[in-house]
């Protein structure tokens, strides 16, 4: 495992007098490998922040949801995770295919409890492990390079409410987002999405899409 901190973090540490609280924290709660007891909380999640960097080292963060165990651990040193549908940016999805270094955040905010994990990824876009997710486009095998438990003293807790009714179903179907059914964005939709608002009620305008995300009403 390639050294946990960087020297600017070392810089800081000695700049704080954290250096040895540094080092017994890494001794304490850092592995090379995901325990068993960190495989079992990150296989019960429904969500977690992926973050990620492109080839210019300008890094972004993306919420990933799906149902209970979508991110699966295959063992101690891999795990899995599927890509559905989005805006289409592929931001995730284009750092992971130019660097491969992400961080994943497992959270729990009913406890509240969290994970973190570092790893090297690629994305697989077809075979087999593509078929184990129905309506995923893409899936995502990283092979960890470090993970450890985190305090959770600033975690504001709350109570979950539901799955998002927009989860791929078992046959991959999903209804259809409420931003493909803005007016300016039909001509440039996918081809497998052209024509779907009029049955999922219609167009609507920037303004009224905008609208329904503060209503919550995706």
């Amino acid at each position: 495992m390639p050294d946990l901190y960087t020297s600017e973090q070392y810089r800081l540490q000695e700049s704080f007098g954290t250096q040895e609280l540094a080092a017994a924290h890494k001794a304490l709660i850092v592995t090379e490998e995901i325990p068993e007891d960190h495989a079992a909380f990150i296989a019960s999640r429904d969500f977690f922040f992926l973050s990620t960097v492109n080839d210019r080292g300008e890094p972004t963060v993306s919420y990933k949801g799906g149902a209970p165990g979508f991110v699966r651990v295959i063992d101690s040193k891999t795990l899995i995770f599927p890509s559905y549908d989005g805006n289409g940016m592929f931001m995730s999805m284009g750092n992971i295919t130019a660097t491969g270094k992400i961080g994943l955040l497992f959270m729990d905010f009913v406890t509240p409890h969290r994970v973190r994990v570092q790893a090297t990824a690629t994305a697989v876009t077809k075979g087999e492990l593509l078929e184990e997710f129905p309506g995923a486009q893409m899936v995502v095998r990283a092979t960890v390079d470090s993970v450890f438990l985190n305090c959770g003293r600033y975690i504001h807790p709350h109570q979950r409410v539901s799955n998002s009714r927009h989860v791929p179903d078992g046959d991959g179907r999903q209804p259809l987002a409420t931003w493909k059914r803005i007016d300016v964005l039909q001509e440039v939709l996918p081809e497998t999405d052209k024509g779907r608002a009029e049955s999922a009620g219609g167009t609507i305008t920037t303004e009224e899409y905008m609208e329904k995300v503060l209503r919550g009403e995706q």
